[in-house]
Protein backbone atom coordinates (compact mmCIF):
# COMPACT_ATOMS: atom_id res chain seq x y z
CA UNK A 1 0.00 0.00 0.00
CA UNK A 2 1.46 3.36 -1.04
CA UNK A 3 1.98 6.08 1.50
CA UNK A 4 -0.28 9.10 1.63
CA UNK A 5 1.20 12.53 1.01
CA UNK A 6 1.40 15.43 3.46
CA UNK A 7 2.41 19.04 2.90
CA UNK A 8 2.97 21.28 5.90
CA UNK A 9 5.03 24.37 6.51
CA UNK A 10 5.91 27.32 8.69
CA UNK A 11 6.75 30.92 8.04
CA UNK A 12 10.46 31.57 8.67
CA UNK A 13 10.61 33.38 12.00
CA UNK A 14 14.14 32.45 13.08
CA UNK A 15 14.64 30.38 16.21
CA UNK A 16 11.42 28.71 17.29
CA UNK A 17 10.02 28.62 20.83
CA UNK A 18 8.51 25.77 22.82
CA UNK A 19 5.04 26.76 21.65
CA UNK A 20 6.04 25.22 18.30
CA UNK A 21 7.18 21.92 19.80
CA UNK A 22 3.87 20.06 19.68
CA UNK A 23 3.50 20.79 15.95
CA UNK A 24 7.05 19.67 15.20
CA UNK A 25 6.69 16.52 17.30
CA UNK A 26 3.59 15.71 15.27
CA UNK A 27 5.60 16.16 12.05
CA UNK A 28 8.23 13.77 13.36
CA UNK A 29 5.56 11.09 13.87
CA UNK A 30 3.93 11.73 10.49
CA UNK A 31 7.14 11.22 8.54
CA UNK A 32 7.16 7.59 9.66
CA UNK A 33 3.89 6.84 7.85
CA UNK A 34 3.54 9.49 5.13
CA UNK A 35 5.45 10.93 2.21
CA UNK A 36 6.14 14.35 3.72
CA UNK A 37 7.00 17.72 2.25
CA UNK A 38 8.01 20.24 4.90
CA UNK A 39 8.12 23.75 3.50
CA UNK A 40 9.77 26.95 4.68
CA UNK A 41 6.95 29.30 3.67
CA UNK A 42 9.00 32.38 2.79
CA UNK A 43 6.51 33.60 0.17
CA UNK A 44 3.78 33.53 2.79
CA UNK A 45 5.93 35.65 5.10
CA UNK A 46 6.00 38.35 2.42
CA UNK A 47 2.23 38.81 2.70
CA UNK A 48 2.73 40.67 5.98
CA UNK A 49 6.50 41.31 6.07
CA UNK A 50 7.07 42.45 2.49
CA UNK A 51 9.22 45.32 3.80
CA UNK A 52 11.18 43.26 6.36
CA UNK A 53 13.34 40.85 4.37
CA UNK A 54 16.83 41.71 5.61
CA UNK A 55 16.91 38.87 8.16
CA UNK A 56 15.11 36.31 5.99
CA UNK A 57 18.15 34.12 5.08
CA UNK A 58 19.23 33.84 8.72
CA UNK A 59 15.65 33.25 9.90
CA UNK A 60 15.32 30.37 7.42
CA UNK A 61 18.56 28.81 8.59
CA UNK A 62 17.72 29.06 12.29
CA UNK A 63 14.26 27.60 11.81
CA UNK A 64 15.52 24.65 9.75
CA UNK A 65 18.14 23.91 12.41
CA UNK A 66 15.33 23.72 14.96
CA UNK A 67 13.34 21.38 12.70
CA UNK A 68 16.31 19.05 12.40
CA UNK A 69 17.06 19.23 16.12
CA UNK A 70 13.54 18.15 17.05
CA UNK A 71 13.77 15.15 14.72
CA UNK A 72 12.74 16.07 11.16
CA UNK A 73 14.67 13.65 8.95
CA UNK A 74 15.76 15.21 5.62
CA UNK A 75 16.31 11.73 4.20
CA UNK A 76 12.72 10.63 4.82
CA UNK A 77 11.13 14.02 4.11
CA UNK A 78 11.70 16.77 1.56
CA UNK A 79 12.68 19.94 3.41
CA UNK A 80 12.69 22.95 1.09
CA UNK A 81 12.18 26.69 0.75
CA UNK A 82 8.91 27.61 -0.94
CA UNK A 83 10.31 30.30 -3.25
CA UNK A 84 13.07 27.98 -4.52
CA UNK A 85 10.41 25.83 -6.21
CA UNK A 86 9.09 28.47 -8.58
CA UNK A 87 6.16 26.31 -9.70
CA UNK A 88 4.38 27.30 -6.45
CA UNK A 89 4.04 30.86 -7.74
CA UNK A 90 3.02 29.58 -11.17
CA UNK A 91 0.24 27.34 -9.85
CA UNK A 92 -0.94 30.18 -7.61
CA UNK A 93 -1.23 32.34 -10.74
CA UNK A 94 -3.27 29.73 -12.63
CA UNK A 95 -5.64 29.27 -9.68
CA UNK A 96 -6.04 33.04 -9.23
CA UNK A 97 -7.43 33.34 -12.76
CA UNK A 98 -10.60 31.44 -11.89
CA UNK A 99 -11.20 31.96 -8.16
CA UNK A 100 -14.13 34.32 -7.39
CA UNK A 101 -13.07 37.35 -5.38
CA UNK A 102 -15.95 36.76 -2.97
CA UNK A 103 -14.35 33.48 -1.86
CA UNK A 104 -11.33 35.40 -0.59
CA UNK A 105 -13.27 38.27 0.93
CA UNK A 106 -15.30 35.88 3.10
CA UNK A 107 -12.16 34.34 4.62
CA UNK A 108 -12.80 34.60 8.39
CA UNK A 109 -9.32 35.77 9.34
CA UNK A 110 -8.80 38.37 6.61
CA UNK A 111 -10.60 41.34 8.19
CA UNK A 112 -9.37 40.42 11.67
CA UNK A 113 -5.73 40.42 10.61
CA UNK A 114 -6.09 43.59 8.55
CA UNK A 115 -7.51 45.30 11.65
CA UNK A 116 -4.83 43.82 13.91
CA UNK A 117 -1.97 45.04 11.72
CA UNK A 118 -3.77 48.35 11.24
CA UNK A 119 -3.64 48.95 14.99
CA UNK A 120 0.12 48.49 14.72
CA UNK A 121 0.27 51.12 11.99
CA UNK A 122 0.76 48.72 9.08
CA UNK A 123 -1.43 48.44 5.99
CA UNK A 124 -1.49 44.87 4.66
CA UNK A 125 -4.44 45.27 2.30
CA UNK A 126 -2.36 44.03 -0.61
CA UNK A 127 -3.25 41.72 -3.47
CA UNK A 128 -0.81 39.18 -2.03
CA UNK A 129 -2.41 39.11 1.41
CA UNK A 130 -5.92 38.82 0.03
CA UNK A 131 -4.74 35.94 -2.17
CA UNK A 132 -2.93 34.17 0.68
CA UNK A 133 -5.44 31.26 0.72
CA UNK A 134 -4.92 30.70 -3.02
CA UNK A 135 -1.17 30.39 -2.55
CA UNK A 136 -1.82 28.03 0.35
CA UNK A 137 -4.03 25.89 -1.89
CA UNK A 138 -1.30 25.85 -4.55
CA UNK A 139 1.21 24.64 -1.95
CA UNK A 140 -1.00 21.76 -0.87
CA UNK A 141 -2.29 20.69 -4.27
CA UNK A 142 1.12 20.92 -5.94
CA UNK A 143 2.03 17.60 -4.31
CA UNK A 144 -1.47 16.12 -4.51
CA UNK A 145 -1.50 16.06 -0.71
CA UNK A 146 -4.41 13.95 0.47
CA UNK A 147 -3.92 14.84 4.13
CA UNK A 148 -3.07 18.12 5.85
CA UNK A 149 -2.23 18.32 9.59
CA UNK A 150 -4.20 21.26 11.00
CA UNK A 151 -5.76 22.64 14.13
CA UNK A 152 -9.48 23.38 14.27
CA UNK A 153 -8.88 27.08 13.63
CA UNK A 154 -7.37 26.23 10.23
CA UNK A 155 -10.31 24.19 8.95
CA UNK A 156 -11.87 27.11 6.99
CA UNK A 157 -8.61 27.55 5.05
CA UNK A 158 -8.49 23.86 4.23
CA UNK A 159 -12.11 23.90 3.09
CA UNK A 160 -11.24 26.71 0.68
CA UNK A 161 -8.43 24.54 -0.70
CA UNK A 162 -10.96 21.78 -1.26
CA UNK A 163 -13.27 24.24 -3.06
CA UNK A 164 -10.42 25.40 -5.28
CA UNK A 165 -9.61 21.79 -6.18
CA UNK A 166 -13.27 21.08 -6.99
CA UNK A 167 -13.59 24.22 -9.10
CA UNK A 168 -10.47 23.46 -11.12
CA UNK A 169 -11.57 19.88 -11.74
CA UNK A 170 -15.05 21.06 -12.79
CA UNK A 171 -13.90 23.89 -15.08
CA UNK A 172 -11.34 21.80 -16.93
CA UNK A 173 -13.22 18.49 -16.87
CA UNK A 174 -10.52 16.60 -15.04
CA UNK A 175 -9.98 14.70 -11.80
CA UNK A 176 -6.46 15.98 -11.40
CA UNK A 177 -6.60 17.33 -7.86
CA UNK A 178 -7.74 15.42 -4.77
CA UNK A 179 -9.76 17.10 -2.04
CA UNK A 180 -7.35 16.94 0.90
CA UNK A 181 -8.67 15.78 4.25
CA UNK A 182 -7.86 17.34 7.61
CA UNK A 183 -5.68 15.47 10.05
CA UNK A 184 -6.81 17.21 13.21
CA UNK A 185 -4.33 17.62 16.00
CA UNK A 186 -4.55 19.15 19.45
CA UNK A 187 -1.72 21.60 19.92
CA UNK A 188 -1.63 23.18 23.39
CA UNK A 189 -1.32 26.95 23.52
CA UNK A 190 1.81 27.65 25.56
CA UNK A 191 1.68 31.14 27.14
CA UNK A 192 4.64 33.47 27.43
CA UNK A 193 6.41 33.66 30.77
CA UNK A 194 4.45 36.86 31.51
CA UNK A 195 1.07 35.36 30.65
CA UNK A 196 0.70 37.04 27.26
CA UNK A 197 0.93 35.24 23.94
CA UNK A 198 4.40 33.73 23.60
CA UNK A 199 6.40 35.81 21.13
CA UNK A 200 10.02 36.76 20.55
CA UNK A 201 8.88 40.33 19.99
CA UNK A 202 7.49 40.40 23.54
CA UNK A 203 10.68 38.90 24.98
CA UNK A 204 8.59 36.34 26.88
CA UNK A 205 9.47 33.17 24.96
CA UNK A 206 11.52 30.08 25.76
CA UNK A 207 13.47 29.15 22.65
CA UNK A 208 13.69 25.50 21.65
CA UNK A 209 17.46 26.01 21.44
CA UNK A 210 17.73 27.95 24.73
CA UNK A 211 20.69 27.16 26.96
CA UNK A 212 20.11 25.57 30.35
CA UNK A 213 20.79 28.90 32.03
CA UNK A 214 18.38 30.74 29.72
CA UNK A 215 15.66 28.21 30.54
CA UNK A 216 16.28 28.75 34.25
CA UNK A 217 16.04 32.53 33.87
CA UNK A 218 12.82 32.29 31.87
CA UNK A 219 11.17 29.94 34.37
CA UNK A 220 12.25 32.10 37.30
CA UNK A 221 10.72 35.12 35.54
CA UNK A 222 7.29 33.47 35.29
CA UNK A 223 4.44 35.35 36.92
CA UNK A 224 2.91 33.50 39.87
CA UNK A 225 -0.13 34.24 42.05
CA UNK A 226 0.16 37.99 42.83
CA UNK A 227 -1.91 37.49 45.98
CA UNK A 228 0.59 35.07 47.48
CA UNK A 229 3.16 37.29 49.17
CA UNK A 230 4.56 34.89 51.81
CA UNK A 231 5.45 31.20 51.62
CA UNK A 232 2.70 30.27 54.09
CA UNK A 233 -0.02 32.12 52.14
CA UNK A 234 -2.57 29.91 50.39
CA UNK A 235 -2.02 29.83 46.63
CA UNK A 236 -4.40 30.18 43.71
CA UNK A 237 -3.08 28.11 40.76
CA UNK A 238 -5.81 29.50 38.49
CA UNK A 239 -3.93 32.81 38.18
CA UNK A 240 -0.41 31.34 38.08
CA UNK A 241 1.56 31.00 34.82
CA UNK A 242 3.71 28.22 36.30
CA UNK A 243 0.53 26.21 36.83
CA UNK A 244 -0.43 26.65 33.17
CA UNK A 245 2.92 25.12 32.19
CA UNK A 246 2.36 22.30 34.69
CA UNK A 247 -0.95 21.58 32.92
CA UNK A 248 0.97 21.04 29.68
CA UNK A 249 4.17 19.34 30.85
CA UNK A 250 3.17 17.64 34.10
CA UNK A 251 -0.50 16.87 33.62
CA UNK A 252 -0.41 13.51 35.42
CA UNK A 253 0.49 15.21 38.71
CA UNK A 254 -1.60 18.33 38.12
CA UNK A 255 -4.30 17.54 40.69
CA UNK A 256 -1.65 16.99 43.38
CA UNK A 257 0.25 20.14 42.37
CA UNK A 258 -2.86 22.30 42.53
CA UNK A 259 -4.01 20.79 45.83
CA UNK A 260 -0.65 21.39 47.54
CA UNK A 261 -0.51 24.91 46.09
CA UNK A 262 -3.92 25.80 47.51
CA UNK A 263 -2.95 24.39 50.92
CA UNK A 264 0.46 26.14 50.91
CA UNK A 265 2.26 22.79 51.18
CA UNK A 266 3.97 23.74 47.92
CA UNK A 267 5.90 26.98 47.50
CA UNK A 268 6.41 28.94 44.28
CA UNK A 269 10.21 28.54 44.37
CA UNK A 270 10.04 24.75 44.53
CA UNK A 271 7.31 24.67 41.90
CA UNK A 272 9.53 26.67 39.53
CA UNK A 273 12.48 24.36 40.20
CA UNK A 274 10.29 21.39 39.35
CA UNK A 275 9.09 23.04 36.14
CA UNK A 276 12.64 23.99 35.16
CA UNK A 277 13.69 20.34 35.46
CA UNK A 278 10.76 19.27 33.26
CA UNK A 279 11.49 21.82 30.53
CA UNK A 280 15.23 21.16 30.69
CA UNK A 281 14.63 17.41 30.35
CA UNK A 282 12.60 18.18 27.23
CA UNK A 283 15.06 20.59 25.61
CA UNK A 284 18.46 19.08 26.53
CA UNK A 285 18.48 16.37 23.82
CA UNK A 286 17.22 18.89 21.25
CA UNK A 287 20.05 21.24 22.21
CA UNK A 288 22.60 18.44 21.83
CA UNK A 289 21.37 17.51 18.36
CA UNK A 290 21.39 21.15 17.29
CA UNK A 291 25.05 21.44 18.31
CA UNK A 292 25.88 18.56 15.95
CA UNK A 293 24.16 20.27 13.02
CA UNK A 294 25.70 23.65 13.86
CA UNK A 295 29.15 22.05 13.95
CA UNK A 296 28.58 21.42 10.24
CA UNK A 297 31.29 18.83 9.57
CA UNK A 298 32.09 17.45 6.14
CA UNK A 299 31.38 13.96 7.50
CA UNK A 300 27.84 15.02 8.43
CA UNK A 301 27.23 16.29 4.89
CA UNK A 302 28.78 13.25 3.24
CA UNK A 303 26.82 10.80 5.35
CA UNK A 304 23.60 12.62 4.49
CA UNK A 305 24.35 12.25 0.77
CA UNK A 306 25.08 8.55 1.25
CA UNK A 307 21.86 7.97 3.16
CA UNK A 308 19.90 9.64 0.36
CA UNK A 309 21.24 6.98 -1.98
CA UNK A 310 20.96 4.15 0.55
CA UNK A 311 24.69 3.69 0.39
CA UNK A 312 27.07 2.62 3.12
CA UNK A 313 30.31 4.29 4.02
CA UNK A 314 32.34 1.35 2.78
CA UNK A 315 34.05 1.29 -0.58
CA UNK A 316 32.42 -0.63 -3.39
CA UNK A 317 34.87 -3.51 -4.08
CA UNK A 318 34.13 -3.32 -7.80
CA UNK A 319 34.98 0.38 -8.06
CA UNK A 320 38.42 1.10 -9.47
CA UNK A 321 40.23 4.14 -8.14
CA UNK A 322 39.02 7.16 -10.07
CA UNK A 323 40.98 9.92 -11.73
CA UNK A 324 40.79 12.99 -9.49
CA UNK A 325 41.19 15.49 -12.36
CA UNK A 326 37.41 16.15 -12.75
CA UNK A 327 37.21 17.07 -9.07
CA UNK A 328 40.13 19.48 -9.38
CA UNK A 329 38.42 21.18 -12.31
CA UNK A 330 35.30 21.68 -10.21
CA UNK A 331 37.43 23.00 -7.35
CA UNK A 332 39.15 25.47 -9.68
CA UNK A 333 35.83 26.88 -10.93
CA UNK A 334 34.54 27.13 -7.37
CA UNK A 335 37.72 28.83 -6.15
CA UNK A 336 37.43 31.66 -8.68
CA UNK A 337 34.02 32.69 -7.31
CA UNK A 338 34.51 31.75 -3.65
CA UNK A 339 34.88 34.20 -0.80
CA UNK A 340 37.48 33.95 1.94
CA UNK A 341 35.35 31.73 4.18
CA UNK A 342 34.49 29.34 1.34
CA UNK A 343 38.17 29.08 0.35
CA UNK A 344 39.19 28.25 3.92
CA UNK A 345 36.56 25.51 4.05
CA UNK A 346 37.73 24.05 0.75
CA UNK A 347 41.34 24.02 1.96
CA UNK A 348 40.27 22.13 5.07
CA UNK A 349 37.98 19.56 3.41
CA UNK A 350 39.23 19.32 -0.17
CA UNK A 351 41.67 16.46 0.38
CA UNK A 352 38.99 14.33 2.10
CA UNK A 353 36.51 15.02 -0.70
CA UNK A 354 39.08 13.89 -3.28
CA UNK A 355 39.90 10.76 -1.27
CA UNK A 356 36.21 9.84 -0.96
CA UNK A 357 35.67 10.42 -4.66
CA UNK A 358 38.70 8.37 -5.71
CA UNK A 359 37.58 5.48 -3.51
CA UNK A 360 34.08 5.48 -5.00
CA UNK A 361 32.36 6.57 -1.80
CA UNK A 362 30.91 9.71 -3.39
CA UNK A 363 30.17 10.64 -6.99
CA UNK A 364 31.04 13.67 -9.09
CA UNK A 365 27.45 14.83 -8.65
CA UNK A 366 27.92 14.62 -4.89
CA UNK A 367 31.00 16.80 -5.17
CA UNK A 368 29.02 19.37 -7.14
CA UNK A 369 26.24 19.30 -4.54
CA UNK A 370 28.74 19.99 -1.77
CA UNK A 371 30.20 22.89 -3.71
CA UNK A 372 26.78 24.32 -4.59
CA UNK A 373 25.91 24.23 -0.88
CA UNK A 374 29.30 25.78 0.02
CA UNK A 375 29.90 22.85 2.37
CA UNK A 376 27.00 23.96 4.56
CA UNK A 377 24.69 21.25 5.88
CA UNK A 378 21.50 23.33 6.02
CA UNK A 379 22.08 24.61 2.49
CA UNK A 380 22.73 21.05 1.33
CA UNK A 381 19.48 19.60 2.68
CA UNK A 382 17.49 22.56 1.32
CA UNK A 383 19.13 22.05 -2.06
CA UNK A 384 18.26 18.35 -2.08
CA UNK A 385 14.78 19.08 -0.76
CA UNK A 386 14.31 21.56 -3.60
CA UNK A 387 15.32 18.89 -6.11
CA UNK A 388 12.87 16.36 -4.67
CA UNK A 389 9.99 18.82 -4.42
CA UNK A 390 10.87 20.32 -7.79
CA UNK A 391 10.61 17.02 -9.63
CA UNK A 392 7.01 16.62 -8.50
CA UNK A 393 6.22 20.29 -9.06
CA UNK A 394 7.36 20.14 -12.69
CA UNK A 395 5.10 17.14 -13.32
CA UNK A 396 2.14 18.86 -11.67
CA UNK A 397 2.52 22.03 -13.74
CA UNK A 398 2.74 19.98 -16.93
CA UNK A 399 -0.56 18.29 -16.04
CA UNK A 400 -2.17 21.60 -15.10
CA UNK A 401 -1.13 23.25 -18.35
CA UNK A 402 -2.41 20.26 -20.31
CA UNK A 403 -5.77 20.42 -18.51
CA UNK A 404 -6.03 24.17 -19.20
CA UNK A 405 -4.98 23.75 -22.84
CA UNK A 406 -1.86 25.88 -22.30
CA UNK A 407 0.21 23.78 -24.68
CA UNK A 408 2.41 26.25 -26.51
Amino acid sequence: MSKGTILSGMRPTGKLHIGHLSVLENWVKLQQDYRCYFMVADLHSLTTKFDETENLPNDIREMVLDWLSVGIDPVKSAVFVQSSVTQHAELHLYFSMNIPLSWLERCPTYKDQVAQFGRQGKDITTYGFLGYPVLQAADILMYFADTVPVGEDQLPHLELTREIARRFNFLYKTELFPEPQALLGKFPLVPGVDGRKMSKSYGNDIAISASSEDVRKRVNAMVTDPGRVRREDLGNPDVCIVNKYQEIYNNELLAYIQKTCRSAERGCVNCKKELYNLVEQLLAPIRERRAIYENNTYELQRDYLLKLKNKTRTKDPDTNERDEAPVHRKFDRYWKKAGRKEKETLKKTGSQVIADYKSGLITLNDVQSLLDARFDFVSLILQKGKERAGRQAVKTIEQVREAMNLRY
